[in-house]
Parts: structure tokens; sequence; C-alpha cells
């Protein structure tokens, strides 16, 4: 007569190994398993009865994962509480999947761990779905802060980095320079040259002006229209003079004509430039302000000049 105990373990084992997840368990006192699936062979390319020891089963994991997932393993399962834990596992052949580990703690009566039961889940195709997001997520966020036009930093990023730097100054008590470029009569270049050469000229002015700004910190970025925007930290008055100037020089050397011009056969720059250590009284937007009337200031003054 056959037995049903018998019967109903070994439809349990061939349900257990016919799916997807690895079945394992581990004795607590022992640290040995006492079951691990077949399929993990398939996945990993070691063979079952390699795996002995929860040793082999460290042992075989990525070196940056292995010391914080056997910590916080055995710290859960010391605690008698169930867990689960994403590493990368090391495949015969080197190479490494991602794994998902579901643990479940047996315990004995007086609560202590008597053994682990869990469940490890092939997850690499999650993962790299995953990674492709965060990569595309960090493409939309860089488009989101550069200019579409010119491909320099737009707006909102000035914002954001002129924000930090005004900080950094006031905490450090630093000189912050500021510098607005305004291209000389950009409406009478668009309505002689057409709306196209008007936008490749901006393009251009915006990769001449980046190599004004040489040190890491220098920030460009397009602040609207044919408006142009240099954050130099840690710049006093005459530096940023100096780069004021380097700027000039720079679009002067492009020779980029601008045959309706009144000041000059050739695009030239009007420049507005101030320099403020930050106290707690000043503010970012006042500061701004004063650079905006420099730069309107230059152009009362004829144009194709520094204030």
């Amino acid at each position: 007569m056959t037995d049903p105990l018998a019967a109903d373990h070994s439809v349990y084992k061939t349900l257990l190994e016919s799916t997807n997840a690895i079945p394992w368990k581990i004795d607590w006192a022992t640290m040995q398993f006492t079951y691990i699936g077949p399929q993990i062979e398939t996945l990993l390319g070691w063979s079952q009865d390699s795996w002995a020891s929860a040793q082999d089963w460290a042992a075989r994991m990525h070196p940056d994962d292995q010391a914080w997932v056997v910590d916080y393993c055995v710290s859960q399962s010391r605690d008698g509480k169930d867990h689960e834990a994403d590493y990368r596992a090391m495949h015969k052949d080197g190479s490494y999947v991602w794994i998902r580990d579901v643990v479940h703690v047996v315990r004995n009566e007086d609560g202590s761990a008597n053994s682990l039961i869990g469940f490890m889940f092939d997850i690499s195709e999650r993962k790299r779905t995953e990674e492709k997001l965060i990569t595309l997520q960090k493409e939309l966020e860089e488009l989101s802060f550069k200019d579409g036009l010119t491909g320099i930093a737009n707006r909102r990023m000035f914002d954001k980095v002129f924000e930090l730097e005004w900080a950094n100054a006031m905490r450090n008590h630093q000189p912050l320079s500021v510098i607005m470029l305004d291209i000389d009569y950009f409406k009478q270049y668009n309505d002689h040259y057409g709306h196209i050469q008007g936008d490749d000229s901006l393009k251009r002015v915006g990769q001449v002006l980046s190599g004004a700004a040489t040190r890491s910190r220098d920030f460009l970025a397009r602040f609207g229209g044919e408006e142009f925007v240099l954050v130099l930290p840690e710049t006093d008055e005459e530096s940023a003079k100096k780069v004021a100037e380097r700027c000039r020089s720079l679009i002067f050397k492009a020779q980029i004509p601008h045959a309706a011009s009144p000041v000059s056969q050739m695009l030239t720059l009007s420049l507005g430039v101030s320099t403020i250590i930050p106290a707690h009284k000043d503010t970012a937007m006042v500061f701004i302000d004063e650079v905006d009337r420099r730069l309107y200031h230059a152009k009362q003054k004829g144009r194709n000049c520094i204030v």
C-alpha cells in the first residue's frame, strides 16, 4: 500500500522543483544546507551538491554585496525576523546574476531560530529594466537643465547653481562674481539674416563663451533670448573683469558677421559685471538685478562694452 505522506512529499517536491523560484533550507545550528532545489544549477552553474553550507552561499556573492547581505541576513535571522535581500550571485562562469532571496525563519518553541527556509528568484531582467529607467531618468533630468537650442545650461539650471554658489560664498566669506552678456542688436541680426541663421549664431556664441569659463566651477548658462550669464565663484572684481574681456575677445576672434549692426560689422556683446561677498543682509535677487542694471548701462553707453 502506498504511504500517503510519502506521496504528498513527492508531489510537493515535484511542484517546488518545477518552478523558477529556487527553494532551499538551512539548519541554523550547523549552518548547513539540508536542501536546495536542482534549478540552482540551471541558474548559476554550480551543482546541487556543491551547496554544502552558508559559507558556499556567501562565497558565491559579488564582493560589493557580500558583507552587508551576510550581516543583514544573519542579524535578521538571529532576531527571528522574516526578510529578503537583493544581491548579485556569482555564476560558475564568473558572471553575476541578480537574485532576490526571500527568507522565512522557522523558530523553536523558545523563540530561537531552528532553520531558515527560503526561495531564490532570478530578478536580472527586472534589474536591467530598473537600470534602463534610472539612465532614462538621468537623461531626462539632464535635458530639463539643458537649453534645447545651444546645448549649454538653461535658466532653470542657473537658478540652482547660483543659489548654491551664493550660499557657499556667504558661508566662506568669498567673493562671487556674475557676468551678464547680451548680443548687440540681435533683433536686427534676425531681421537681416533670418531666424534660422539667428539660431545658429546663438549656438555659436554659446560654444565660444564656453571657452571663457576655464575653471571647473565656472558656470555658463543661457539666461533667456540672446542673453547669457557666467557665474564665477571665488572670483574678485578684477579677475571677473578679465574674464569679461576674454569673452569679448573670443567673440571678436570668432568673426561672426553682423552687417546690420550699427556698432560693428561683426557680432559684438554688451556685458554687465558685478562682484559681491554676500552678507546676511544681502539677497541674491537684488544682486542679480544689479548685474542686469550694469548690462543695461552698457547698452546705454553704445553697446560693445563692459560696465
